[in-house]
């Protein structure tokens, strides 16, 4: 064993102090267990941050790990998870042999049988229920390759709009924030920012645990003559805020209004640079009226944090002259996340702190390669930041692909994770693919995901590297290559692209997530629309060939970039183009942003609701390359403590681990230093309750309960914090996943799920008592299953499930197009019959008498033009109650007041039917219905006209109605 340090007591290492004007010095961090034979270049995939590294191979197997001098993002450096978690390539329990569930038993098979038969079942649930039947949900650990790949056969090989990734419990409201502010993606910092910055302030983000070499370089210029100021926002007192100048400790959940405190006193200090807000930016007047809002004394009653310390912090970054801001999941899994999220974007650009040294945000992600889902489209987004609302988007993806462009998912927003598990819960999707991820540990409300994923009409297809909980619940198990085993490319939260060579085989028959989806396209035969293969690479480099063009001219422009160039020295940060050759360290260094309509990758929602702004909102705005300052006010979680569950729960990493521990619990130096779940209590709590250090305790949601021992301090009262990682593969013998007692539900905006609380209560027990949820055999391909490992109580909770989600899906599974078509022909006939009545009502007042005469024609032509669509779709099953009629088809007299009722009555009778037309156009574009789609625009335009003309018939009359008296 050679190692520069034990990384598990020494987690950061020495310090190399340099000043603001010097670079940041190498230092080589080092461990191996045996000499290599050679190294092979790659860059480390167990946090966000991406470092450099050389993995050393000996005899074909992995042996130790180096850190790269010459890379910019580490020069070296690594953190434990690097120098330690590549022992899991090496583990005894790898899957090696693919296994198909047989009479309730995971059993090995044949790459050709378990591919045929993925094969086979997609195309009888594509045939019998569409592609929309069909979702896959991967990962933060794959390579740009593989996601381009998979995005490409999910929209152009099935055009399935149900395509998301773990990504989306880690770095979804980081995009959400980046497009609601700026119009697209990419961070506008850089890790190069921190090595001269004289202010940071760091949201919700315990970089010492979650990017810890990240925070190498801001203790390292913390150790420096010319440190920089440090303010850290975390209820918890962390290794990162012990370092603070200023500690914000705000209560869970209210993130937003300490953050709109700041703003307050920015901006009423006199610290806005007005010139740059008025040439580069818009909003900034209706930002002001809401944070004038949360003085000191309003941000304290919500926030717990005192005035005092809220106005020093203030002080700090206005007398500053840069500003990096950071934020991880303390600020993108709690309440109102993406409007937090946009209000640390405001903090730089009130101060005009963006698009020069040391001024920066980084809307930090969870993990190395999420960065990569966001950009080809493997997360539900659209490839190289495209805007799905936009059609010349579309089609210029369509013309790259060579498809159609209507078989390009555009009709509505994409799904995010957890609604695909609730359309798998209700059975609309009948075939999920998992990929190098572990939702039956990581996702929220846990007893409900293992009953989703039990569900005997979903079937579940996982791709791993180990048994996991997922796996052990899943139809089909894919043995899947890992880092090392493996080529291809993967970029960070600064933009920076790493390329990571093969260094060793992939044991067994284990194949990368890149070949087992070539495979997939081939069996699927997946064509354009010349009848050549939709998929035209075989190989990594193939793929990234390809998507270097379809990121041309984007944002995220790889086009400059190749294999070559990305071998031998260091990461290289995109964009790299023609005008970039050797990469960009920033970007918006001419302070435009992409926010053109025709460019932009978003065209913004509401921060309140989550509802998406039309185009023609959007341009409203006249962003014309400047930033959006957008705001809201604070509103309180929905759930919060009471008598019953009197502390908030929050959830998060440490520093040894990472996601389920599927790697890093098969490191002995990691699962050492951290190998059980602990509950971390505040010392006051503790007492009240009777909980000791290492006590029991039993922790109870409205969902569940979970036991962990007990570690007191460091966290404000009336919290308690679980790590997440920990689940059930390697029994514990009792529940312990942190997630077993969180939430289902989502922010309106990013869709990210809410981790950071739930309302819990504390008891001490003298030992553990409850049942293990889940059993997970290790190797099924020795023992051939067990279906004894499916434990009773899970059985019971799969029976339950099974039985609500009849309950709401009754009978044989149908489409439900015809029974639209029958409510909107419904709605035309009833504006038929309304409109005659109104006519004879009034018949001395003549634009009545002719307009609803037309109108009544125009509804009339609607009915028969959509009898051929019924005849084809089928008629509506259940009769629809004629509710509208007693309450809208008043008979009146003939009258002023009674004109203007009979026409608000209409107005409400034609949106009736546009919204079943909006409806329905949805639908006929899924199934690439244009003969529908033509009619149904057909009705829009006259029903639209039709609204418009009484909406200003209500406005003309009403003043002499109202007011006159009659």
């Amino acid at each position: 064993m050679r190692q520069s340090r034990d990384s598990a007591r020494e987690i950061w290492g020495k310090r190399t102090p340099h000043p603001a004007d010097q670079r940041w010095p190498a230092r080589v961090d080092e461990r191996v267990k045996e000499e290599p034979d050679r190294w092979v270049q790659s860059a480390c995939v167990l946090c966000s941050n991406g470092c450099g590294c050389d993995i050393g191979v000996k005899d074909g197997r992995i042996v130790g790990v180096r850190g790269r001098a010459v890379d910019v993002v580490n020069f070296g450096r690594m953190g434990p998870k690097g120098l330690n978690g590549w022992e899991a390539n090496n583990s005894p329990d790898r899957l090696t042999t693919p296994l198909i569930r047989r009479a309730g038993r995971l059993e090995p098979t044949s790459w050709d049988e378990a591919m045929s038969l993925i094969a086979q079942r997609t195309r009888d649930i594509r045939d019998r229920y569409t592609s929309s039947a069909i979702g896959f949900y991967t990962s933060g650990q794959l390579f740009l390759e593989e996601y381009y790949t998979l995005a490409m056969i999910g929209k152009a090989g099935l055009g399935t709009p149900h395509m998301d990734g773990n990504t989306r419990l880690c770095t979804a409201t980081a995009a959400a924030a980046l497009k609601e502010t700026f119009g697209s993606d990419g961070q506008p910092g850089a890790y190069e920012d921190i090595d001269v910055t004289d202010c940071i302030v760091l949201v919700g983000h315990n970089m010492a645990a979650t990017d810890t070499v990240l925070w190498m370089r801001i203790l390292d210029r913390l150790a420096a003559p010319d440190p920089p100021k440090l303010i850290v926002i975390d209820p918890r007192h962390t290794a990162t805020a012990e370092k603070a100048d200023v500690h914000l400790a705000p209560k869970v959940g209210t993130n937003l209004a300490l953050l709109n405190g700041l703003l307050h006193l920015l901006i009423d200090g006199g610290h806005a640079d007005h010139s740059f807000i008025d040439a580069h930016t818009r909003g900034f007047d209706v930002l002001t009226e809401i944070v004038r809002e949360y003085t000191p004394g309003r941000v304290e009653e919500i926030t717990h944090v005192h005035p005092a310390d809220l106005r020093r912090a203030a002080d700090i970054i206005a007398a500053s002259k840069g500003l990096v801001s950071t934020c991880l999941q303390g600020v993108y899994q709690s309440n109102q996340a993406t409007a937090t999220a946009c209000q640390v974007n405001n903090l730089n650009l009130i101060l005009g702190r963006i698009g020069r040294p040391g001024c920066g945000i980084l809307q930090m992600n969870g993990q190395p390669t999420s960065q990569n889902t966001r950009e080809t489209g493997a997360d539900g987004d659209l490839p190289g930041f495209r805007n799905w609302a936009n059609m010349e988007h579309i089609r210029e993806l369509a013309r790259l692909w060579n498809v159609e462009p209507d078989i390009i998912p555009h009709w509505s927003p994409p799904t995010h994770a957890l609604e695909m598990f609730h359309h798998c819960e209700t059975g609309s999707i009948r075939m999920l693919w998992i990929s190098a991820t572990n939702p039956a540990v990581s996702m929220p409300n846990l007893p409900r995901i293992r009953a989703i994923l039990e569900k005997e009409e979903l079937f579940v297809v996982a791709q791993d590297a180990f048994m996991t909980e997922t796996t052990q619940l899943a139809d089909v198990v894919l043995p899947a290559a890992i880092w090392g085993e493996k080529t291809g490319c993967f970029t960070n939260v600064s933009r920076t692209v790493h390329i990571s060579h093969k260094a060793v085989d992939p044991p067994g028959a284990a194949r990368s997530d890149l070949d087992i989806w070539l495979d997939y396209a081939r069996r699927m035969e997946f064509r354009d629309k010349d009848g050549a293969p939709l998929i035209k690479w075989s190989d990594a480099e193939g793929a990234f060939d390809a998507w270097r063009e379809c990121s041309r001219g984007r944002p995220c422009d790889y086009s400059g970039l190749s294999y070559a160039k990305l071998t031998g020295g260091s990461g290289i940060p995109w964009p790299v183009n023609e005008a970039h050759p050797n990469g960009s360290v920033r970007i918006y260094e001419d302070l435009r942003f992409p926010t053109d309509p025709e460019f932009c990758e978003h065209f913004g929602s509401d921060l309140d609701t989550g509802a998406p702004w039309d185009e023609t909102k959007f341009r409203a705005f006249e962003p014309d390359g400047r930033a959006f300052l957008k705001g809201t006010h604070y509103r309180p979680p929905t759930e919060e403590p009471d008598a019953e569950y009197p502390i908030y729960l929050t959830t998060g990493r440490l520093v040894y681990h990472f996601h389920t521990r599927t790697k890093t619990g098969r490191s002995k130096p990691l699962r050492d230093a951290a190998p059980e779940e602990r509950v971390q209590i505040a010392r006051a709590d503790a007492q009240r309750i009777g909980i000791g250090e290492g006590d029991w305790v039993r922790i109870t949601s409205r969902r569940g309960s979970v036991e962990a021992r007990a570690t007191l301090g460091d966290i404000a009262p009336g919290h308690a914090f679980v790590p997440f990682h920990f689940g059930y593969w390697d029994g514990p013998g009792h529940a312990q996943a942190a997630n077993e007692l969180t939430l289902f539900e989502w922010d309106p905006i990013s869709k990210q799920p809410h981790f950071k609380y739930a309302a819990v209560r504390l008891e001490r027990v003298d030992e553990p008592s409850s049942k293990q949820p889940i059993q997970v055999n290790l190797d099924p391909e020795q023992t051939g299953g067990d279906p004894s490992l499916a434990s009773a109580a899970l059985r019971a909770v799969k029976g339950a499930a099974k039985a609500a989600v009849q309950a709401v899906t009754p009978g044989k599974p149908r489409a439900h197009l015809a029974d639209y078509l029958g409510l909107l022909d419904e709605s035309e006939k009833r504006l038929i019959k309304a409109f005659d009545q109104v006519r004879e009502t009034h018949p001395d007042t003549p634009d009545v008498v002719t307009e609803c005469k037309m109108f009544a024609e125009w509804a009339s032509q609607a009915t028969v033009s959509l009898q051929p669509f019924i005849a084809r779709y089928g008629e509506r099953l259940e009769d629809e109650p004629e509710r509208l009629d007693k309450a809208l088809l008043v008979q009146r007299k003939q009258a002023g007041f009674d004109l203007l009722r009979d026409m608000h009555d209409l107005f409400l009778l034609v949106n009736e039917s546009l919204i079943s037309v909006t409806v329905l156009d949805q639908a006929a574009l899924a199934l690439r219905d244009e003969d529908l789609r033509s009619v149904l625009e057909n009705i829009r335009s006259h029903n639209d006209r039709m609204r418009e003309w009484l909406y200003a018939r209500c406005r003309q009359a009403a003043p002499q109605v109202l007011v006159v008296p009659s």
